[in-house]
């Protein structure tokens, strides 16, 4: 124990340089709860459109573009980086806490404290270390067109809002808020995304002609510009490349099974030593360790997609770089997919269509996606 106390301990000098929220000295009323919680989404949000200055250009693959949804970020905008650096920093300390590589007792107020600062501090770290990675990579233009002023700028605004970031969520998690940061922040972002996709008004040019990008309006449009009406359902029934009604019916139809199994509660008999013949029930969700699992996959494969793209643009004949990952432009959305290596595995297939042609790919990524959040949810117990 006095070893991972020792490894602990490194963090004591960072703690009074570290930003930190107060934890609430009073019951928080609910009122104010709800004011804070509606102004940590409102800077989340603002963040979410204010594009980043110096900026050159963003038209290259997104090397995050799988998980921009579940990370909460946004292409070229200051929350580039999302939730990326603090749930990134929280698997890390889970691993190592759960491996007992680093010893804590949760019932020792400094071991808590230090372990979140360890966490709060590799948080910033990974943020300016993914910050300089992206623009060192040329996520917006290489170094030279952007200049050294700029290419600061961008690291600096990146890692700025990335500890903003930190900060809304240990607001939220100490009493000021409704619930997780994180899990805000997450349902805040796709609810955002499927409201988009739905009603969007933008046209895309697709191919077959210009193209409303939301399911709804388009399923509009079609009906009326169309005189043939089954064939107008069915195209914007089963439409591809751009959101079509068959993925809005089943964005609803999951939101509505996972609020169903949300209710589930396993009940479990206590009994009492003391006293003879007395016992009790306890309730366990069967949720129990909510989404958090799946957010801590998520950010393991998005660095893993980082990291492999990284490497392919520049070793792309390299046998241990197409192991970890082989990538190619898509002719439709312009993303790089990745089609081999280890990055294409942990990737879950497109379509019914791609899980037949390849079975044994539906299969590993089955196996990856359980056996990763089952060791994740039993970290976080």
């Amino acid at each position: 124990m006095g070893g991972g106390f020792r490894v602990l301990h490194l963090v004591r000098p960072f703690l009074s340089f570290l930003p930190e929220v107060q934890s609430a000295d009073r019951k928080i009323p609910f009122r104010e709860k709800v004011i804070y919680t509606v102004i940590s989404l409102f800077i989340f949000l603002v963040c979410s459109q204010l594009p980043l200055y110096g900026i050159h250009s963003t038209t290259g693959a997104d090397p995050f573009y799988w998980m921009r949804v579940i990370l909460a970020s946004n292409r070229g905008t200051v929350m580039e980086l999302g939730i990326t650096p603090i749930v990134t920093s929280g698997l890390v300390m889970q691993l190592l806490a759960g491996s007992k590589i680093i010893e804590v007792d949760n019932s020792v107020r400094e071991d808590r404290a230090l372990l979140n600062g360890a966490q709060k501090l590799l948080g910033i770290l990974i943020a300016v270390g993914e910050a300089v990675a992206y623009v060192l990579s040329g996520m917006y233009g290489s170094v030279c067109q952007l200049g050294v002023g700029n290419a600061i700028l961008i690291i600096i605004q990146l890692c700025f809002v990335g500890i903003i970031v930190i900060c809304l969520d240990e607001l939220l998690q100490k009493g000021y808020g409704l619930g997780s940061g994180i899990s805000l922040f997450i349902a805040t972002n796709i609810c955002e995304n499927i409201i988009w996709k739905a009603f969007s008004p933008t046209t895309i040019n697709s191919g077959r002609g210009a193209e409303f990008e939301g399911a709804v309006i388009a399923l509009f449009h079609l009906l009326i510009t169309r005189t043939d009406k089954v064939h107008a359902l069915r195209e914007a029934f089963y439409r591809q490349n751009l959101p079509n009604v068959t993925n809005l019916l089943a964005t609803v139809l999951i939101f509505l099974i996972v609020i169903y199994f949300q209710g589930f509660r396993v009940v479990l008999p206590v009994r009492c030593k003391n006293a003879r013949g007395q016992q009790g029930s306890y309730p366990i969700k069967l949720f129990y360790t909510s989404n958090m699992p799946i957010i801590l996959q998520s950010a393991l494969v998005s660095n893993l997609y980082f990291i492999s793209q990284l490497l392919h643009r520049k070793y792309s004949g390299n046998f241990l770089v197409n192991l970890l990952g082989k990538w190619k432009e898509s002719e439709y959305s312009g993303q790089s997919i990745p089609v081999g290596g280890l990055a294409y595995y942990v990737t879950a297939p497109s379509s019914l269509a791609d899980m037949a042609a390849n079975p044994f790919h539906a299969l590993f990524y089955l196996v990856f996606m359980l056996s990763a959040c089952a060791l994740f949810s039993k970290n976080l117990d």
